[in-house]
C-alpha cells in the first residue's frame, strides 16, 4: 500500500529536485509559465470579487460570512497553478533559495528567476484584467465597479506600511505551507485539499498577498 503523503524529509528532497529542474529551464519558458500562473491566479481573484462585491447586503449584516465565502472560491487559482506546474513568485521564494543553500546554483540565479516570474505573473494578471474582464464587460454592471473602486482605494490608502508588511508575512507563510503540503501529497485530491486549507485561511483572515494584489 502506497502512503498518501511523503515524509518531511522526502518532501524537502522532492521540492529541491523540482527547483533544480526549474532552474535549468530556458528564460522564455519560465516567463510563459509565470504568465499562465498570473492568469490562473486571476480566475480565483475574479471569483472572489464576484462573491464579495455581489454580497453588499450580506457584508453589512455578516461581514465574517462574506470573508468565509471569498476564502472558499479564491484557492482555485493556486490549485490550477500547482497541478499544472506553473510558476508563481510566492512558491519560488521558498524553493529557489534551497538551491543556494545547497550550493546547487549560482547566487544570481535567484534574482533572475524572481524577476522573470514576477513580471510574468504581472503580465498574465494584466492580460486577464484587460482582456477577459475589462474588454468582456463581465464586471461592468453595478455593484462591481463601485466595489472594485472602493476595494482598491481601501487597500492603497488605509493600511499603514508596517501593517501591509506584516500581513504579507502571514500570507506568504500560508501560501508556502500550501505549496509544501501539495508537494507532500501523492494524489490529486490530496493535493487540492492540501492547497485549499491554507489559502482559504489567508483569504478569510484578510492577509495581503502580493500576487493576489496583482490578480
Amino acid at each position: 500500500m502506497t502512503d498518501s503523503t511523503l515524509t518531511p524529509v522526502q518532501t524537502a528532497q522532492k521540492m529541491f529536485d523540482s527547483a533544480l529542474a526549474k532552474n535549468k529551464q530556458r528564460a522564455d519558458i519560465v516567463f510563459f509559465k509565470a504568465f499562465i500562473a498570473g492568469a490562473f491566479l486571476s480566475f480565483g481573484g475574479l471569483l472572489h470579487v464576484i462573491v464579495s462585491g455581489g454580497s453588499a447586503g450580506l457584508t453589512s449584516a455578516n461581514p465574517g460570512l462574506v470573508k468565509i465565502l471569498g476564502g472558499l472560491v479564491f484557492p482555485i487559482g493556486l490549485v490550477m497553478i500547482v497541478l499544472q506546474g506553473q510558476e508563481l513568485l510566492t512558491g519560488n521564494m521558498m524553493t529557489v533559495p534551497m538551491l543556494l543553500v545547497k550550493r546547487a546554483a549560482p547566487w544570481w540565479s535567484l534574482p533572475v528567476n524572481w524577476t522573470l516570474v514576477l513580471f510574468g505573473n504581472l503580465t498574465g494578471s494584466l492580460f486577464f484584467a484587460g482582456v477577459l474582464v475589462k474588454a468582456s464587460g463581465i464586471l461592468s454592471a453595478e455593484p462591481y465597479p463601485t466595489y472594485l473602486r472602493n476595494f482598491v482605494l481601501h487597500k492603497a490608502m488605509d493600511p499603514h506600511w508596517h501593517q501591509i508588511f506584516l500581513r504579507g508575512i502571514g500570507c506568504n507563510w500560508l501560501v508556502c505551507i500550501a505549496v509544501w503540503q501539495a508537494m507532500a501529497a501523492t494524489d490529486v485530491i490530496s493535493k487540492i485539499v492540501a492547497i485549499f486549507i491554507p489559502i482559504f485561511t489567508f483569504v478569510a483572515c484578510g492577509f495581503d498577498h502580493g500576487m493576489r494584489a496583482l490578480a
